[in-house]
């Protein structure tokens, strides 16, 4: 009977030990706004998951929405901002 082993190191094991670099932390950081906004409209659609829709759920819903909307707004227009502004130099 052959044994079947690998006959190299694993390629991921290694990548996957290490920290996040400053950048990824900074990207996170810039991307935050727009976590906590769909972290909001996703509680708001979990609470009416097992009822019907009450008008007060509609609007904290639809309010949610234009969170998410305007965050993801402000973060695009930052980032064009930023590469605008450091292509000019």
């Amino acid at each position: 009977m052959k044994n079947i082993a690998a006959l190299q190191a694993l390629v991921t094991a290694a990548s996957l030990d290490g920290e996040p670099s400053a950048a990824e932390l900074d990207a996170i950081e810039l991307e935050m706004p727009v976590i906590r906004a769909e972290v909001e409209l996703l509680d708001a659609q979990i609470m009416t998951l097992d009822r019907p829709v009450s008008e007060v759920d509609a609007r904290r819903i639809r309010r949610a929405r234009r969170r998410v909307m305007a965050a993801r707004r402000d973060l695009a227009n930052r980032t064009v901002g930023a590469t605008v502004s450091g292509g000019a130099a």
